[in-house]
């Protein structure tokens, strides 16, 4: 835990030494020893030279021109030797520049690291997690296709010519199906839990319910379109218990089944999970597949409201709209647009 701390101090260090007192460099003395050879030079030239040409003594412009001579040189050594300090300072900042970076970055991969190594059980749990329930939804769902395949399909006897003058007490149906043997209608009860679908494999109450909502031709189809779409959306990581849709009064689930659009009736579109509404709607877009089945599926849905809106109650519709399947066409209906 030590370490950032540390590591911080050594890099603040190399900035802080930029203001430490050095003595001459290189570049200096050197232009102090060409300075001094300079100087000696031209003192010798004048020692040497004498005041044997005493004409142009006063002359100001000879006076400029030899101090000229004199000093320009030394300026020019004085100035090479500023560049070259100026250079090797520049060398010295780049190199702690890139020291602290280096430092800054070795601090951020440790820190990454550290991050990682705390994050990755919860990340690795809810990832254990969506696995496991994917996988009861589809044990669920293979149960439910089970359910279908192993139901006895009623035979279809060819239609019989029934004489007039034969009395029969209990009328026959088309195809030769008889009144008795015709399956009961669904009670609400059941049509509700069926759409709500089985909680876990051990829901022996809800796949009764199921298997006697399948036995209506109608509900059979919401349930399977319903059953299709909520695969659709695993795939995408969008599970119904997850949403916690605004709950909309049954007065305006009436108005909806009854052919009311607009303002009325947005607020049926309650679900507010930006993620999944986002996915959702890519996923519209992308895949046409997805798009089909989950247009059939509204067309159920609102076409199986309309007729139960007729003659449940209340409290019935507000159970409706609190099944799985109630979430997804809120979901779906908002995305698509259908409470528009």
């Amino acid at each position: 835990m030590d370490d950032a701390p540390q590591d911080k101090q050594v890099g603040l260090g190399v900035f802080a030494r930029r203001g430490e007192t050095r003595g001459l460099s290189n570049a200096e003395l050197i232009a102090l020893a060409l300075s001094a050879l300079w100087i000696g030079a031209v003192a010798l030239f004048f020692f040497t030279a004498g005041r044997s040409d005493d004409g142009g003594a006063g002359d100001p412009f000879r006076v400029v021109m030899v101090l000229v001579s004199i000093f320009m040189p030394i300026a020019l050594i004085w100035i090479a030797a500023t560049a070259a300090n100026s250079a090797r300072v520049m060398r010295e900042e780049s190199a702690r520049l890139q020291a602290a970076v280096d430092s800054m970055r070795q601090n951020i991969v440790a820190q990454r690291q550290a991050d990682s190594t705390s994050v990755a059980p919860s990340v690795e749990k809810k990832l254990d997690e969506l696995v496991e329930a994917q996988r009861k939804a589809g044990e669920a769902f293979a149960s439910f296709q089970t359910i279908r395949a192993e139901k006895p399909a009623i035979p279809i006897e060819p239609a019989q010519v029934i004489p007039d003058d034969i009395p029969d007490s209990q009328p026959s149906l088309a195809l030769g199906t008889r009144a008795d043997e015709a399956p009961p209608p669904v009670s609400v009860e059941d049509f509700i839990r069926a759409l709500n679908f089985p909680e876990n494999a051990d829901d022996k109450e809800g796949f009764r319910a199921l298997r006697r909502a399948m036995a209506d031709r109608k509900t059979a189809e919401l349930v399977q379109a319903s059953q299709d779409i909520l695969t659709l959306l695993s795939q995408e990581g969008i599970y119904m218990d997850d949403m916690h849709p605004d709950r909309a009064r049954p007065e305006i689930w009436r108005r909806f089944a009854q052919g009311e659009r607009g303002r009325t009736v947005a607020g049926l579109g309650g679900i507010r999970d930006r993620s999944a509404l986002t996915l959702t709607a890519a996923r519209m877009r992308q895949d046409h597949i997805f798009r089909d089945t989950a247009h059939h599926f509204l067309r159920r849905f609102d076409q199986t409201l309309s007729a139960f809106e007729k003659t449940a109650s209340d409290l019935e519709i507000a159970d409706l709209t609190d099944t799985r399947t109630a979430r997804a066409f809120m979901l779906l209906g908002r995305v698509a647009g259908t409470f528009d």
